[in-house]
């Protein structure tokens, strides 16, 4: 097992944000989390790369116990991430803001550019631009190829379908199956769980901080209580649905709603500019 998430919990101050996740990922494999607003999915992404600290359980990457390591040296042992509001940098251009995933590499990142530029023709494009005068579906595109700039093992995506047209949350998805067909192993936050299943090999349902139900996706695509909640056949008693207001997440807890105002109309905000959870 390339990924395994062993029972942990993550403490926000007294708020229990995780309360015992066991959750594994394989080598090849597209793991998706899904939940409503609330339910801890991008506190698991960030406890994985190491931006929270856990207070009890442990994660194993690649036969290493990884639950103590700072997350810089985490990015080295190959977990990568795009975080949720994508965090470029707005005053670097398109190739500095690439350039920025390979920072911690001692060995030449030219091959890994060049595939960057392969995967998203529109950053070639545009190399010299500014991201921060990017659309959002630009910026998501350079927020995963920057990850992949890194050569993870495993990668990180924490909704990159937010705020994006329609069109562009299906060729988004379509280069995240791509990037897995290349031989990176992904595990997916996402609200549009419908698209996440369709792509993923096995999926997690959180609540409140819990697991409450794992099988492969297609199996979950026809669960009907996984329909009533997440899939738009009306909620199920006791379970929030998607997109529920931010005051509506059942635990209390620090994960915020996501902006589903935004378009990809124009330049989304900077690095520190989206939700956190």
């Amino acid at each position: 097992m390339l990924l395994e998430i062993r029972d942990i919990h993550v403490h926000y101050g007294k708020i229990a944000a995780l309360k015992g996740i066991t959750a594994s990922v394989d080598q090849g494999e597209i793991v998706t989390l899904i939940g409503a607003n609330g339910a801890g999915k991008t506190t698991t992404l960030k406890t994985v790369s190491g931006l929270r600290s856990l207070s009890a359980g442990g994660i194993v990457f690649d036969g290493r116990d990884i639950s103590k390591m700072p997350g810089h040296k985490r990015v080295l042992a190959g977990i990568g991430q795009a975080p949720e509001g994508r965090g470029i940098f707005p005053g670097m251009t398109v190739e500095e803001n690439l350039l920025m995933g390979a920072y911690a590499r001692k060995d030449d990142s030219s091959k890994e550019l060049a595939e960057a530029y392969e995967l998203f023709p529109r950053l070639a494009e545009r190399k010299s631009q500014m991201g921060g005068t990017m659309s959002g579906g630009e910026q998501q595109m350079l927020a995963i190829g920057r990850a992949l700039m890194a050569r993870p093992k495993v990668l990180l995506l924490d909704e990159p379908s937010m705020g994006l047209a329609p069109m562009l949350v299906q060729q988004i998805f379509t280069i995240i199956q791509e990037i897995n067909r290349r031989g990176t192993t992904v595990l997916l936050v996402e609200q549009n769980a419908q698209q996440a299943l369709q792509i993923a090999h096995r999926a997690y349902v959180l609540e409140t901080g819990r697991v409450v139900k794992t099988a492969p996706a297609a199996e979950l695509l026809d669960d009907p209580e996984v329909r009533a909640a997440y899939l738009g056949g009306g909620a199920a008693q006791g379970t929030a649905a998607p997109g529920a207001s931010p005051g509506a997440s059942r635990d209390g807890g620090p994960e915020a709603a996501p902006d589903t105002t935004a378009s990809d109309s124009g330049p989304e905000r900077g690095p520190e500019g989206g939700a956190s959870k």
